[in-house]
C-alpha cells in the first residue's frame, strides 16, 4: 500500500511538473535584444510670443522641419507567463544614436529671427508589455510607457538642450529562430508633453521678452535579433 501511495504521488508530481512545462511560453523568462529601423520626429510650437516691454507683444511665426533618419533601440526585459494565453512583461530600453539634424526657423511681423537645427538624443523608454503566444513559436505583443528624450537645439553659435518626457505605445511580434534566438519587428509612437522656454534680454534700450511652447510626436519601425535566457 505504501508503495502504491508512493507510486500514485510521484505520478501526480510528474503531471503537474508537465502541466507547468506545457503552460510555460518559450518566451517566459529574461531578455535582450537589439533593433534597427527608421524614426521619424514631428515637433510643433504653439504659444510662442515676441514682447517689447511697454510697447507690445506680437506672435512668433515658426517653420519646423520633420527629423526622418535611421534609428537603433537597445532593450532588456523580462516576460512572465500568467495563462497559456496571456504573458506579461515589463523593459526599458535606450537610443544611443543620436537622431538625426533637421532644421527650423522664426520670424515677428516679416522680419526673420534666423535659423536653427535640432535633433533628438539619448532616448529612452519604461514599458509594461502584454502578449499572447502566435502557435509554438511566435509572440503577438503590445507595449505602453513613459518614454522621455533630450532635444539638443543649435542656434548660431550656442546650443540648449531641453529634457522631454511623454508616453508610448507599440505594437509588435517575436519568432523563434533557434533555442533562445528570435528575430523580431515592432512599431512604436511616442507622444512628448509641452516645455517652455522663455528668455529676456535688452534691444535699444527696451526689455524684450521671448515665449515659446514645444512638444512633439515620434514614432519608429524596428526589426532586430534578441534572445530569451
Amino acid at each position: 500500500m505504501k508503495k502504491l501511495t508512493s507510486l500514485l504521488a510521484l505520478a501526480g508530481i510528474a503531471t503537474f511538473s508537465s502541466m507547468q512545462a506545457n503552460a510555460q511560453s518559450k518566451f517566459d523568462g529574461a531578455y535582450g535584444q537589439v533593433g534597427v529601423g527608421y524614426e521619424s520626429i514631428a515637433p510643433s510650437y504653439s504659444n510662442s510670443n515676441f514682447t517689447v516691454v511697454g510697447v507690445g507683444t506680437a506672435p512668433i511665426n515658426t517653420s519646423i522641419s520633420n527629423a526622418n533618419g535611421f534609428t537603433g533601440v537597445v532593450t532588456v526585459g523580462y516576460m512572465g507567463t500568467i495563462t497559456k494565453d496571456f504573458l506579461l512583461g515589463i523593459g526599458a530600453e535606450y537610443s544611443p544614436i543620436a537622431g538625426q539634424k533637421a532644421n527650423y526657423s522664426g520670424s515677428v511681423l516679416g522680419t526673420s529671427l534666423g535659423n536653427g537645427s535640432y535633433n533628438k538624443e539619448n532616448a529612452y523608454n519604461i514599458f509594461l508589455s502584454p502578449a499572447t503566444p502566435i502557435g509554438a513559436d511566435g509572440l503577438l505583443y503590445g507595449k505602453v510607457g513613459y518614454t522621455g528624450a533630450t532635444i539638443k537645439d543649435t542656434f548660431g553659435s550656442s546650443s540648449t538642450n531641453t529634457n522631454y518626457t511623454g508616453y508610448s505605445l507599440g505594437l509588435g511580434y517575436k519568432q523563434i529562430i533557434q533555442g533562445g534566438l528570435y528575430g523580431f519587428g515592432e512599431f512604436n509612437y511616442m507622444s512628448y508633453g509641452n516645455q517652455t522656454a522663455s528668455s529676456r534680454g535688452t534691444v535699444s534700450g527696451y526689455t524684450v521678452t521671448s515665449s515659446i511652447t514645444s512638444n512633439a510626436n515620434a514614432y519608429n519601425l524596428l526589426v532586430g535579433l534578441g534572445y530569451k535566457f
